[in-house]
């Protein structure tokens, strides 16, 4: 079988005999197949399905993740496995430290990361307690990422596969929660993950993956934001850096910053590029892509799962930026290069190689000076 390939002992030790596993099932491939691989290590495995919002159409969507069908196929596989599986409701607690502060970061001009913070709140959070309560030796789940023991303890490191690695999404984990973590599908690709399912006979071996915030239908998230608030809407004026007037624009909620299309102020001689939001004068600042290259960032509540590693590092200031040199002094993040595009509200992760040492949230910016600019490559 195509599960032989794999190491099933999720770093439990050799004897699975008297151990307890439980795995937080989405109703997706990627955590159904965990579901399967404890299962297949002989230890007590028992699935977690958080039920998190109820939100109209997300929830006959397919891949909305924790809502309607997914709940439903997450129990059909349980079934299947013969293991037990348990849903909590906890679709208040998602709303208040979730897609509260989805809707409020927008409203205050920011870029916000709804994945990392339900990492942070629900899933690392509630569902680990649950599982601690329910006895189980270690919390297993669908992300692709490794754990590696290390001198000091659990290290979290990116997927082997770059285009599968979730470890930005993972930055805020903390030490005592890697250690009671398992991750069993780092080492592997998605197209392995979907053999080893239909090897297995799951009927979600095939499902789609969700591509989209999970209680963003079809990736809508301004109808979401006005929904919950409903003054997201208030228009305002598009304002060059050089403080002339531009345009209006439709409410803060439809830009961030790096962004270029969908401005609708053509005509001009070099393309704009949003520069920053100003909540409090409800201002759209454009300016040209020199405009956007910043030195350093101040972030906030800053992470470290590095140990005492002092060395170098890089960073990635989006999920899908390529990691560029940095430096780290106290709350300030240093830049190697000008950097373009980085956003407050978005997270700055640090890695050392292969390793995830932390990151933080971008709380502000500070400009590239021009003579530092006209050096670098743009």
């Amino acid at each position: 079988m195509m599960t032989d390939k794999i190491d099933g002992s999720f770093q439990l030790g050799d004897d699975m005999s008297g151990k307890r596993i439980v795995v937080a099932m989405s109703g997706g491939v990627d955590s159904s197949v965990v579901a399967a691989l404890a299962a297949r290590t002989g230890a007590e495995t028992i699935g977690i399905t958080l039920q998190l919002y109820d939100h109209g159409e997300a929830v006959g969507r397919v891949g909305s993740c924790c809502a309607g069908q997914d709940i439903r196929d997450a129990r059909a596989v349980a079934d299947s496995l013969g293991i037990a599986h348990y849903v909590f409701d906890h679709a208040s607690r998602f709303q208040e430290s979730v897609m509260d502060v989805f809707a409020d970061e927008y409203m205050a001009g920011r870029t916000p990361i709804p994945c990392v913070q339900c990492n942070m709140g629900v899933k690392f959070t509630d569902l680990l307690q649950l599982s601690r309560e329910l006895g189980a030796d270690c919390l297993a789940t669908g992300h692709y990422v490794r754990r590696f023991i290390g001198d000091n303890g659990a290290e979290l490191h990116r997927a082997l596969d770059p285009a599968r690695d979730q470890s930005y999404f993972l930055f805020a984990t903390t030490q005592d929660q890697l250690d009671y973590l398992r991750f069993p599908l780092g080492d592997m690709p998605k197209k392995q993950v979907r053999e080893i399912a239909e090897d297995m006979g799951l009927a979600v071996a095939f499902k789609p993956d969700s591509q989209d915030i999970c209680f963003v239908p079809d990736g809508d998230y301004a109808s979401v934001v006005r929904k919950l608030r409903p003054e997201a809407d208030d228009d305002g004026e598009i304002v060059h850096i050089d403080g002339t007037v531009m345009g209006r624009h439709k409410g803060l909620i439809h830009y961030t910053v790096g962004q270029r299309k969908g401005l609708e102020i053509g005509g001009q001689a070099e393309p704009l590029y949003v520069i920053r939001l100003e909540p409090a004068t409800k201002h759209v600042i454009v300016g040209p892509k020199d405009a956007l290259a910043v030195a350093y960032a101040n972030l906030r509540d800053i992470n470290w799962i590095g140990g005492d590693y002092q060395g170098p590092l890089e960073v990635k200031v989006r999920s899908m930026a390529k990691p560029t040199r940095a430096r780290l002094e106290g709350q300030k993040l240093q830049f190697h290069n000008p950097e373009f595009g980085v956003a407050p509200g978005q997270a700055a992760v640090f890695y050392h190689k292969e390793r995830v040492l932390g990151g933080g949230w971008i709380a502000e910016t500070g400009a590239v000076e021009q003579q530092w600019l006209a050096g670098a490559e743009v």
